[in-house]
């Protein structure tokens, strides 16, 4: 048997193989692939996900085929060790080599900047790059539910300034409306997580991350500061939760008045605080 044919029959092989390997990622792994379809957020993450699944697979079951077909097919028979036929110099082999890792790549960058560039709200996803970090790209249209997440040792407090200022212990969140986090620290490096949510930033002491994401049901959503932060770093978990928008506005009513007494001791709404040991200086 030449070359060619040893080509044809792995490459039937890795073609046969790879559409069952593709249909039992989309069919059966998808619809539980991470993080879920809580938020628009999340929703996108899953999506991109799945597309990655669904180029990778083809890719690892062809290395494991050919692999597997050369170490069977071309073993090194008993006696004298020999070197095989060198592939050195085969154009074809090699121009089929670079194209194929070349469309990869170009495919995946592509895939990347669409999701880094769109808008948070847009109809296409959530904008998995482009609206979140210290200065977005792309903020959502409307008027967003600021959340002001304030980490420290060993918690996060929730502001809202649009509903004066209140501080929270809890967090609570409308289904439907998009909600923009911004995430600071007042002493060490935390990092927000709320997993289900598709929302992950860095609180940071004098910065403020933005991330801005739309809850789509009614439901509990787990928090974790997912940033090793000190002793009772693991303690920093908790439960978020995402209610009705008439449930929601009872809570936050509800929360300002229970916390009236504490706000009116708090400093001004600020992107930022700085307390007054770890002021900077001038």
């Amino acid at each position: 048997m030449d070359d060619r044919a040893h080509l044809i029959r792995a490459g039937a092989i890795w073609i046969a193989l790879a559409i069952v390997a593709d249909l039992i990622v989309g069919f059966l792994v998808a619809p539980h692939m991470p993080p879920g379809n809580f938020s628009n957020t999340a929703s996108d993450q899953t999506h991109i996900n799945n597309v990655l699944a669904l180029i990778m697979t083809p890719i690892g079951v062809g290395v494991i085929t050919f692999l597997v077909y050369a170490l069977v097919r071309f073993r090194q028979p008993p006696g004298p060790l020999q070197d095989g036929p060198p592939v050195r110099g085969h154009r074809r082999l090699q121009a089929g080599w670079v194209g194929v890792t070349a469309s990869i790549v170009i495919v995946l960058a592509i895939l990347g900047t669409i999701e880094l560039v769109q808008a948070p709200d847009s109809s296409a996803g959530a904008g998995a790059g482009g609206g979140q970090g210290p200065s977005p790209i792309s903020r959502p249209s409307g008027n967003p539910l600021v959340v002001q997440v304030i980490a420290q040792q060993w918690q996060f407090t929730y502001r809202f300034p649009q509903y004066g200022g209140v501080e929270t212990f809890s967090l609570a969140l409308p289904v439907g409306r998009t909600v923009e986090f911004n995430v600071t620290s007042i002493d060490v490096i935390h990092s927000f997580w709320a997993y289900q949510l598709g929302v992950k930033a860095d609180a940071v002491p004098g910065a403020n991350n933005v991330a801005y994401t739309t809850p789509k049901k009614v439901g509990l959503f787990q928090i974790r500061c997912a940033e090793l932060c000190g002793l009772w770093h693991g303690w920093m978990a908790a439960k978020g939760h995402v209610l009705s928008r008439a449930g929601w506005t009872h809570w936050i009513a509800h929360a300002r008045v229970a916390n009236a007494p504490s706000t009116h001791y708090l400093p001004p709404y600020a992107k930022v605080y700085y307390p007054a040991p770890l002021e900077r200086g001038g």
